[in-house]
Formats: structure tokens, C-alpha cells, sequence
């Protein structure tokens, strides 16, 4: 499969991508723990089915010391066993605000509620714009159809 667009090539995409990065940092940089964060990264990418992403937060999440048992079932949370309370306030929270157009009302009270329980305003802020921020990025990739899943190295983007 070859890419729509070269991003690479594209002074637009070259400074859009920058700010994107940025995005990416910050949060990384926030009170929300990495693990947590690329689960939520994992799910959304899984959701919309995003193989580039779904490669580069799998290997992501393993090489900070995630279990190959939790992330094979990460796409089914629900029925494990092996997510705490607040990891799947946010596999929730990520999950419905990935699908607002399946959910007439967007994230529901009882969801932000439960949520709530486990992460202060920060860290919720940094959900949200986690979710926001991944489902942007998965639309990039596959709107242009970018070819390299399987290739990606922990720690390409910092």
C-alpha cells in the first residue's frame, strides 16, 4: 500500500506536524500515568483501526513495562480481569469519546462520573485531550493511508 500523501514533502504537514509533536510531549509530560496513556492510545487507535497506531503504542506500552497479557486485552477490557478501576474509567472515557457519533449524547454523566473518581482535573484534562489528540492522528493516517505499520521503533517521538 502506498501513502496518499508524502507528509515528509509537504511544508504544511512539515509545520503542523511540529505542533503535533508538541501536543504529544506535553501530555507525555503529564500527571497521567504513561501506562494509562498508551492504553488509551491503543484503544482509541484499535477503535478506529489505525494499524500504524495500533504498531507504535503497542511497542510503546512494552517498552515501558507493559505486560503482553494486558495489552492483548486491551481490545476486550471489559471482560478482563487484569485493568484496575481507574485504567478502565479511562479505557471507558476513551472509548466513548472516540465513538461520539455512535453515542447520540457524547461521553456519558455516569462515565465522566467514574472517571472523575480515579483522576483529578489535570489528569482528566489530559484524557481528554488524549483521546482527542489520537483520534485526530488516527484520521491523519488513515485518510492518507500511511504504510508503515510493523516498522515503528520505541521512542521515535520522544
Amino acid at each position: 500500500m502506498d501513502a496518499r500523501l508524502n507528509y515528509l514533502a509537504s511544508p504544511v504537514a512539515g509545520k503542523a506536524a511540529k505542533q503535533f509533536m508538541s501536543v504529544g510531549r506535553t501530555l507525555k509530560n503529564s500527571a497521567l500515568p504513561p501506562l494509562t496513556q498508551e492504553l488509551v492510545a491503543l484503544r482509541v487507535s484499535q477503535i478506529n483501526g489505525c494499524a500504524v497506531c495500533v504498531d507504535m503504542h503497542t511497542k510503546e506500552a512494552d517498552a515501558a513495562g507493559e505486560t503482553a497479557v494486558r495489552l492483548n486485552l486491551v481490545a476486550v477490557w471489559r471482560e478482563a480481569t487484569v485493568f484496575t478501576e481507574a485504567e478502565r474509567a479511562a479505557l471507558e472515557l476513551a472509548e466513548e469519546g472516540t465513538r461520539v457519533a455512535d453515542a447520540a449524547g457524547g461521553v456519558s454523566d455516569e462515565v465522566w462520573a467514574r472517571a472523575a473518581e480515579h483522576y483529578d482535573d489535570e489528569q482528566l484534562t489530559t484524557l481528554v485531550i488524549l483521546v482527542s489528540f489520537m483520534n485526530s492522528v488516527n484520521r491523519l493516517n488513515i485518510i492518507t493511508r500511511q504504510p508503515c505499520a510493523g516498522d515503528y521503533k520505541p521512542g521515535l517521538f520522544g
